[in-house]
């Protein structure tokens, strides 16, 4: 084993690029050759990031399954990933979610691989039936990407062996850090400072608590603009994204606040902000959190979850006690107030970023564990 590369088999429910776990996966994928393993993936579904992965020379299979209820076409799936798993062989089978653990753990069970199966749990588990099925599928462990999503796992039974694992992002190059500034933001009134969420449009990511924070804030006498970058992707919430500019409406915001809708790069508008807000309530890890601190943009989040093992409270950015729009307003308000407090926070933040947060130093560790898992199979056997 120690001769050649680990093989990994990831299995992906979202034909599209558009959120952390995403963004997290492509990063695993392109800095396995550099860490001693080498990646294929199997999506539920055909779409833009299979053509993607295949143009840059990754071996990617697509198995045609439907929504989870349809069990006919699931129970189809399954059977083509276990063809696809006995005719690759792969060490390590990382079903990206609770989703594709549904699929990849009775197709690893079929192929004979049971005890190579692994999980990753993105979301801070709350005892929806996907996450309590997927925990009681075969698992040789379950991967997180933050303490605070693996203890909440901890009240499903089975218990499971678990292990974490950072999300990194990649520091900007200097050219783009130097982006041109976004249309709709070039004829902002002198002195407006723009505070940012990027995300999709969910109940739970909070867009409509930054809103209502910064019309708290502007009552407060401060001059902000609000910049929403992320549209309704997978319409996971239509009725939230229909709703949403009305709110702004009736809270006299809509000259105060910009929606860009999806956008293929979010960098340059995170580039244009003065704080970017992680208004989730709780959010399991935050990577664009790190995003943004890789770009020298102080940031705030609420003290649960994930940010509280990125953010220094009042070092290497702010935690606002809770995600009510009254608590973010408070948070946000020091930095308004004090240039010299964003510059600090935000210096420090990068620095924290290259330390710890880097995709380099997630891809070492994800590599770390996998093999961790394969040498614990391999050593079981033996005895």
């Amino acid at each position: 084993m120690s001769r050649r590369p680990l093989r990994l088999l990831f299995t992906l429910p979202w034909p599209t690029r558009s959120g952390g776990a995403e963004e997290m996966l492509q990063a695993l994928v392109e800095g396995g050759p550099s860490h001693g393993y080498e990646s294929e993936v199997a999506f539920l579904q055909e779409g833009p990031w299979p053509e993607q992965l295949r143009a840059e020379g990754v071996p990617v299979h697509v198995l045609g399954a439907g929504r989870v209820r349809e069990l006919h076409t699931g129970a189809r799936a399954v059977v083509r990933l276990a063809r696809v798993l006995r005719r690759r062989r792969p060490d390590v089978i990382v079903n990206w979610v609770a989703k594709t653990q549904l699929y990849g753990s009775p197709a690893a069970v079929l192929a004979g691989m049971r005890d190579r199966v692994v999980w990753w749990q993105h979301a801070i588990p709350e005892g929806h039936w996907i996450d309590r099925v997927a925990t009681a599928l075969p698992a040789a462990a379950i991967g997180y990407t933050s303490h605070a999503a693996a203890e909440a796992q901890q009240r499903i039974r089975p218990a499971r062996p678990m292990f974490v694992v950072a999300a990194g992002t990649r520091l900007p190059e200097p050219s783009r850090v130097a982006a041109a500034v976004p249309a709709g933001l070039a004829r902002l009134p002198e002195g407006t400072l723009v505070v940012g969420l990027v995300a999709r449009l969910q109940p739970w990511k909070g867009q409509d608590r930054l809103v209502r924070a910064a019309a708290l804030l502007r009552e407060r006498g401060h001059a902000v603009h609000v910049l929403l970058v992320g549209g309704d992707s997978w319409e996971l919430a239509p009725d939230y994204a229909r709703e949403l500019p009305q709110l702004i409406a009736d809270l006299q915001m809509a000259d105060h606040v910009t929606m860009t809708g999806e956008v293929p790069d979010a960098g340059p508008y995170i580039d244009r902000m003065d704080v970017l807000v992680n208004a989730s309530d709780p959010e399991p890890f935050g990577i664009v959190l790190l995003e943004a601190m890789a770009r020298g943009v102080a940031v705030v989040a609420v003290d649960r979850g994930g940010p509280r093992e990125i953010v220094g409270a009042g070092v290497s950015g702010m935690l606002a006690r809770s995600g009510d729009p009254t608590a973010l307003a408070d948070a946000i308000e020091p930095l308004l107030d004090s240039p010299e407090l964003r510059a600090r926070l935000a210096a420090a933040g990068l620095e924290r970023v290259r330390a710890e947060f880097t995709e380099d130093a997630m891809s070492r560790n994800f590599a770390t564990q996998m093999r961790a898992l394969v040498a614990a199979r391999e050593g079981a056997r033996s005895r």
